[in-house]
């Protein structure tokens, strides 16, 4: 199994920075690690995945934003989400995500909201 603690957000003003990080604990190795986000009356929305072998993709809503970055930590993994030039639409509940074989393990969701 694999353990998913998510920390940061908050509230800040559109072109400002965010940091989430969502320690993972467990079973960490090999697994696919991914951001997703949804907002309110919106679908649910891959933001960022970091592969086991530590390629990483983007929405393309964020491309050029946002940055995902592995860090080992001891037993533990830090999975961080960097967000830059943050714009209104970028406010959501973020959540991290494990994918370790057929099964996808979930942190809490964190809220970002990026004013105007």
């Amino acid at each position: 199994q694999v353990q998913l603690l998510v920390y940061g957000g908050g509230s800040v003003q559109a072109g400002g920075s965010l940091r989430l990080r969502c320690e993972a604990s467990g079973m960490i190795l090999n697994n696919v690690y991914r951001w997703y986000r949804q907002a309110p009356g919106k679908e649910r929305e891959l933001v960022a995945t970091i592969g086991s072998d530590g390629a990483k993709d983007y929405a393309d809503s964020v491309k050029g934003r946002f940055t995902m970055l592995r860090v080992y930590a001891g037993d533990n993994l830090d999975l961080h989400l960097r967000m830059n030039d943050l714009k209104p639409e970028d406010t959501a509940m973020y959540f991290c995500a494990a994918l370790r074989g057929p099964k996808e393990y979930w942190g809490q969701g964190t809220q970002v909201t990026v004013t105007s």
